[in-house]
């Protein structure tokens, strides 16, 4: 049941972060980009509350982030894989409101709020997506740790810190650093949001695999029982 209960909290997190953080983008006239940014990152503490304490869900929502745990040990193979299917569900599903919500407003046909690259190459948006992500989930692991981190604190950090990245990017690739995020709305909109997926699949995950050993190399995992590692 407590397994259920976090594979749950991964699908209803990346659910709101997605819809929360896309539905800016559709549904808004003309949002500025710190607007959207803090719409992914307010979004992202909301949900962290909301089911991340109290042990409800290990509040990753976000599968770079469940893999750069896994490597710190804080989270089991099992649980990382289940993890991050609910997580793509999530932004599958949030994406599907959108969309549908969208289009009964009249929307153009296509909107979802999808990340894309149209003025810079892709050699330039890998290397952009894995410096944000990387900055992104070592400040989770940071935040997060038993030595360095603050339980209640670290919520605020991650999604001023996600909503500050967002907005900083948004021109440039859509400010991702997230898989499942930009799964849901590329394989509604398809074209090269489809197309260009690799990037946000790739990037993030070699960002968080790097944070992960950073982090570690600064002291996050000290502090951390024989149990909980």
């Amino acid at each position: 049941m407590e397994l259920f209960r976090k594979i749950f909290g991964e699908f209803i997190g990346t659910f709101m972060l997605v819809f929360i953080g896309t539905g800016m983008v559709v549904f808004s006239t003309n949002p500025d980009p710190l607007t959207i940014g803090l719409a992914f990152g307010l979004s992202i503490t909301i949900a962290d509350y909301a089911v991340g304490h109290g042990g409800l869900s290990d509040g990753h929502f976000n599968p770079a982030v469940t893999i750069a745990m896994v490597l710190n040990k804080r989270a089991t193979i099992k649980e990382a894989v289940f993890f991050i299917i609910a997580q793509f569900v999530g932004a599958i599903a949030a994406s599907a409101c959108v969309g549908g919500f969208g289009s009964a407003l009249g929307l153009e046909a296509g909107t979802y709020g999808q990340t894309d690259f149209p003025d810079i190459s892709a050699g330039a948006a890998f290397a952009f997506e894995t410096l944000i992500s990387f900055l992104f989930i070592f400040v989770i692991l940071m935040v997060t740790s038993k030595k360095y981190g603050s339980k209640q604190m670290a919520s605020i950090a991650i999604g001023l810190t996600l909503g500050f990245l967002v907005a900083i990017a948004l021109n440039l690739t859509g400010g991702s650093l997230n898989p499942a995020r930009s799964f849901g709305p590329a394989i509604f909109a398809g074209g090269s949001a489809l197309s260009h997926y690799w990037v946000y699949l790739c990037a993030p995950i070699l960002g968080g695999i790097i944070a992960a050993v950073v982090a570690k190399f600064m002291g996050s995992e000290q502090g951390l029982t024989e149990q909980d590692a």
